[in-house]
């Protein structure tokens, strides 16, 4: 047990520990997501970050040795946004023809999402910096992270409210839109990419593609948008 011990705390030091976590998990993960027929409640990505966030706090691995490993991983979170755009190229006729409604709609569901989270903080009488930290939340994290720092909220609690939004989103989405009734494709691919981002955007690749393209598509568009108008809002108010 001793040696099991030695063992455990010298490999939570090294950076192959966050790598492998991070694979072994989310792979495990994956494959129960598929055995359960992708039900939302088995997001792979939601279960992958309740069981890393378990394992550091029960291990007492400090996140930045885990990070350091996992950095790795981290890095092709760039190509793989980026990659987002080939279903968008695809489709670039059709988009065209809809570029003023797309960006309209694009508009009215940042709006509404920034100001609903901002409405419900203040509400709450939540800390200054923490309500302008929620306002940038259904952007992609490290754009959220940006738009925080501009507002002269908290960089950290940005990533970790756009985190949770693209989870909540992800899994409630199925919910929500089998409530609404039948939807098109494009609809519910735009939805959810602007209200959650990449973790979306990847729930509606998994089910069609032209849902996942409208995901990748309204992604974009909600970025170029909250870092443009999101430090004018602020200003003005």
């Amino acid at each position: 047990m001793t040696d099991f011990v030695q063992l455990w705390v010298y490999l939570s030091t090294t950076p192959l520990f966050g790598l492998t976590a991070t694979l072994v998990v989310y792979a495990a993960a994956q494959a129960i997501y598929r055995r359960l027929e992708q039900t939302p409640l088995a997001n792979p990505v939601m279960w992958s970050v309740i069981v890393l966030a378990g394992l550091l706090t029960l291990s007492g691995t400090p996140y930045p040795s885990y990070f350091s490993g996992a950095q790795f991983i981290h890095f092709l979170l760039g190509p793989a946004v980026v990659a987002l755009a080939w279903p968008m190229w695809q489709r670039r006729i059709e988009l065209r023809q809809r570029a003023v409604p797309l960006v309209l709609a694009a508009l009215v569901g940042g709006v509404a999402a920034s100001a609903s989270a901002v409405a419900i903080a203040w509400a709450l009488d939540l800390p200054s910096d923490l309500i302008r930290s929620l306002a940038p939340k259904s952007v992609t994290a490290p754009v959220a992270m940006g738009i925080a720092q501009q507002l002269q909220g908290i960089a950290a609690m940005a990533a970790v409210f756009s985190v949770l939004t693209g989870l909540v989103g992800a899994v409630s989405s199925h919910y929500v839109f089998r409530g609404l009734g039948p939807l098109s494709a494009h609809v519910r691919g735009f939805a959810i990419g602007t209200a959650a981002h990449g973790i979306g955007a990847a729930r509606a690749l998994q089910i069609d593609a032209d849902s996942g393209a409208y995901a990748g598509l309204a992604l974009g568009i909600q970025v170029i948008l909250s870092a443009i108008l999101l430090p004018l809002a602020a200003l003005l108010l």
